[in-house]
């Protein structure tokens, strides 16, 4: 009888010998897909030895100004480069009150992580970082997107960029009822916020109180956010509200409450300057107290008066993440990791951790707590880094301010620079001119203008969604 051919094949197989898996590159073992699946998660998660040898395991925490800048300028030849972080894009925050009008569109100012190229697809995770081991470098992690997935990632070399959060100063209600502005979640809840209030108001008699006070914008805190998000908002309600709601327009108010100086950092000539123009703006505000209580309805302040109000805008300050909090490494007064002038964080016996950014102090350097500064950072260590695994000494690292830019709204910008103190239309060009420059990527240097010029011969978008 014809022998079938899958029976042949058996019997050639039978009579040879066995292979061992562990001595082929590529495993002829018949693994069920979950067995490989397993091993291959557990591979990318924990060894903290490059396949390569070579290369050495840099673990980056956070998608901020400091750690992207770290993940854009590091050696790749060096190092392969893991980013943990909750937040899967870059944010350009100097631009961000531009969206909560519509100047400038939610995406026009952000770049996913995944674009600026990593060596494998794994190497990002969208997770958030819970607690770290020095002694035995693991980050341990949980899930963005299901908080049951905790796991751990082993690093070589660790830089901490998380950041800060904004900070209430525990001022009851802030968290319940007041709106941040740090993020694009936030920059779109406030946009969200100012259409319903306009909508709300043209369903209301002229003559009823709640109309004036959905129309009237608290902004708490004088700094340069606060400051920005007043200014775009005047242009908004006078360049487009005021086309679309006329009626309601002229019931606009706008508070600005600062304890101190508004724009404090800035040099007192344009300071003085950007007071004179809010204060010359009939719809605008600015109240020196402290806030004592914020509710669904209204501010109340130190001096007691009491400010009805349908949004509040809060931007005083920062504060340290729990993340951060918890760390066991030498902090300063206000929460931040202490890092000596090559970011080696103090309290890390092993010198592998770095810190930067908002979450970080600098020995011997008061720096701000900006986009500028974090970048320099990030610019500095990714080069450091380099130096320091080829056996070298990198210098100290140095803050040295280019200056600082303002928008102030219709079509003026401070410009406060070493040799520079400028303010006005040319001020608001060069403005203009000098962020649509230092955008992440030319996606982004070409989307920011075409909104800009969208905005200015069509309007802005007044979709509520």
């Amino acid at each position: 009888m014809a022998v079938s051919t899958g029976t042949r094949l058996l019997t050639l197989l039978e009579g040879l010998p066995l292979l061992s898996c562990s001595k082929l590159q590529q495993p002829v073992c018949l693994l069920s897909t979950k067995t490989r699946v397993s091993r291959y998660k557990h591979k990318q998660l924990s060894s903290s030895s490059s396949h390569h040898g070579q290369r050495r395991r840099l673990v980056i925490l956070g998608t901020g100004w400091g750690s992207y800048s770290v993940f854009k300028n590091v050696n790749k030849k060096l190092f392969d480069v893991i980013v943990i972080s909750p937040r899967n894009h870059f944010l350009f925050t100097p631009l961000l009150a531009s969206t909560t009008v519509g100047t400038l569109e939610f995406r026009s100012i952000i770049e996913p992580v995944r674009n600026s190229g990593f060596r494998d697809e794994h190497h990002f995770h969208l997770s958030y970082a819970q607690r770290l081991d020095t002694e035995n470098r693991l980050v341990y992690c949980e899930s963005a997107l299901d908080s049951t997935r905790k796991y751990s990632v082993e690093y070589d070399h660790l830089v901490i960029g998380v950041g800060a959060v904004s900070s209430d100063f525990g001022v009851p209600g802030v968290k319940e009822h007041a709106f941040f502005l740090k993020e694009i979640v936030d920059a779109r809840r406030i946009r969200n916020r100012i259409l319903t209030n306009f909508e709300l108001a043209t369903q209301l008699l002229e003559s009823d109180p709640d109309r004036r006070r959905l129309l009237h914008v608290v902004i708490v805190g004088g700094g340069p956010t606060g400051v920005e998000f007043g200014a775009e908002f005047y242009d908004f309600f006078q360049q487009d509200l005021g086309r679309l709601f006329p009626e309601e327009k002229l019931d606009v108010q706008v508070t600005l409450i600062e304890a101190n100086q508004i724009l404090s950092s800035f040099d007192k000539k344009l300071r003085n300057y950007t007071e004179k123009l809010m204060k010359k703006r009939k719809s605008m505000n600015i109240v020196q107290a402290s806030v004592v209580e914020v509710t669904a309805t209204e501010v109340r302040l130190s001096n007691g008066q009491t400010i009805p109000c349908g949004l509040v805008v809060w931007s005083t300050g920062v504060a340290p993440r729990r993340f951060t909090k918890d760390l066991q490494l030498d902090k300063n007064k206000r929460g931040q990791i202490r890092v000596d002038d090559h970011l080696r964080a103090y309290g890390d016996g092993t010198g592998l951790v770095y810190a930067l950014g908002d979450c970080a102090s600098v020995e011997g350097q008061e720096l701000p707590c900006t986009a500028q500064a974090a970048e320099r950072q990030g610019i500095y260590l990714a080069r450091a880094l380099g130096e320091t695994v080829k056996g070298e000494q990198p210098e100290a690292f140095l803050f040295k301010p280019w200056g600082m830019l303002a928008y102030v709204g219709g079509y003026k910008a401070l410009v406060d620079k070493s040799n520079i103190k400028s303010q006005g239309f040319h001020s608001w060009v060069l403005w203009r001119s000098a962020y649509a420059t230092q955008l992440g990527s030319w996606r982004l240097r070409m989307q920011v203008p075409i909104d800009w010029c969208k905005t200015f011969f069509f309007g802005r978008d007044t979709s509520r969604f």
